[in-house]
């Protein structure tokens, strides 16, 4: 059963991480979230140097696979994910930015494997930084006001990726601490999962409100959009209202 579990979880992620090169390269971005890509990547480099020279040979193979896959999620970041930074901001702030999360992910890990051993370290490594990759993903679903990047593949692979351990480690180890976050990891997955089946257009729809408070501004008039009658926005209206009136025509003498 525990094997089981754990092939199941190694297929999921592997899933996950295909289909998220796939989608990245198809919509011409990035389909995961950079924290959460570095942590990934550090800790199945690192997992693969610890367990190749070892009994875990296997497991050593899987993550190198895994950690080539990053490496093809990064590749999308590098390409696509300057676009979702401001033109104001320099090409080498967006690229130093990106190298110090991976180096601040990679000295994560090795604090992790200090402090708990390269056995127990890594798993405790991997369930905090599953969650947080549950919460960034349906961050960046928010972000991007819909699906784009993303897939209900990616949601329902990960989702399968996380339950497989938890009940390995946490239901059938013992491990209340690992029990807990997995199970912080699913309802967020499962929020995340709602979110893609939610249809996209009544998300945009929804996202596309206006901010201000009820009754702060007049409602828009129906016909005026895209007819050439001016912009309807309530801050453009409001923006009217402050122009001064033409002052009256001079009598004749």
């Amino acid at each position: 059963m525990f094997l089981f579990l754990l092939a199941l979880s190694g297929l999921a992620w592997s899933i996950v991480y295909v289909d998220a090169v796939r989608v990245g390269l198809r919509d011409r971005t990035y389909a995961m979230p950079l924290f959460a890509l570095g942590l990934n990547l550090c800790w199945e480099v690192l997992n693969a140097i610890v367990a190749l020279p070892g009994d875990g040979r296997f497991q050593g193979v899987i993550d190198v696979c895994w950690a080539a896959l990053d490496i093809g999620i990064l590749y999308t970041y590098f390409r696509y994910g300057r676009r979702y930074w401001p033109r104001s901001v320099p090409s080498w702030i967006f690229f130093g930015w990106t190298l110090l999360v991976i180096a601040a992910s990679l000295l994560l890990q090795l604090l992790f494997m200090h402090e708990f051993g390269t056995r127990t370290g890594p798993a405790y490594a991997a369930f905090l930084q599953n969650l947080l990759m549950s919460v960034l993903f349906i961050h960046m679903f928010v972000a991007r006001r819909g699906a784009e990047g993303q897939s209900l593949l990616i949601a329902v692979a990960k989702w399968i990726g996380t339950l497989a351990p938890t009940i390995a480690f946490g239901v059938l180890g013992h491990s209340v601490f690992l029990l807990a976050i997995g199970v912080l990891c699913g309802v967020f997955d499962l929020i995340y999962i709602g979110m893609m089946l939610w249809p996209a257009g009544r998300w945009v729809a929804w996202t596309s409100r206006p901010d201000a408070p009820a009754g702060s501004s007049p409602p828009r008039r129906a016909g005026l959009e895209g007819h050439g009658a001016g912009d309807a926005r309530p801050g453009c209206a409001a923006a009217a209202a402050t122009v001064p009136a033409p002052p009256p025509p001079a009598p004749p003498r």
